[in-house]
């Protein structure tokens, strides 16, 4: 049986985030370069990861972050449930995928990966670029849309990324979420 998928409304199933609500207004405006210098402030900068993050919206059924990392530095092996976009605001990245294909991206380039694609992002220079996930939300209460114990692996995956260098208050906690612990390379 196909499950009917609902109309977006604004401010609809924000009650749902229990962290950063005003990360979810129906207006968001959003100064990059700004963003880019308060990472680079942050104490994860500084960490052996050399990667700062921030989440810049965050609905029920998507999020946007801003991801900061030094020249040389990746971001283990994950995978998402949604579809995201990673453009490439600064610098120069290369994705890792499944099969040793590799997929170089360049500021003012977008990649789309589907749901579920494993990959690793590795910067070539001091990079940032926009992650942007997605998921399909269906008819009823935001908050059954997703199931506790998908919720509980959407936590634990984006605590590791906090532990790996993400900015405090940058947590996802996206539904659908979910990252493998591969180690760095």
């Amino acid at each position: 049986m196909a499950r009917e998928l609902s109309t977006c409304r604004p401010g609809e199933g924000i009650e749902v985030l229990n962290r950063l609500p005003e990360l979810a207004e129906p207006l968001l405006q959003i100064d990059l370069e700004r963003e880019l210098r308060q990472l680079r402030q942050e104490d994860s900068w500084q960490r052996e990861t050399g990667r700062s993050s921030k989440t810049l919206a965050k609905y029920p059924d998507f999020r946007i972050v801003l991801v900061l990392m030094k020249g040389g530095t990746r971001m283990r092996q994950h995978k998402a449930e949604g579809r995201v976009s990673i453009l490439q605001v600064k610098g120069r990245s290369r994705i890792h995928l499944e099969a040793h294909r590799k997929v170089e991206v360049s500021a003012g380039h977008l990649l789309v990966l589907d749901c579920g694609v494993l990959h690793d992002v590795e910067a070539l220079e001091e990079s940032a670029f926009l992650l942007t996930i997605s998921w399909r939300r269906e008819n009823g209460d935001a908050s059954e849309s997703f199931p506790a114990a998908q919720r509980c692996l959407d936590e634990e995956a984006m605590s590791r990324m906090d532990d790996e260098g993400g900015a405090s208050g940058a947590a996802l906690d996206p539904p659908g979420a979910t990252s493998s612990a591969v180690p760095d390379t």
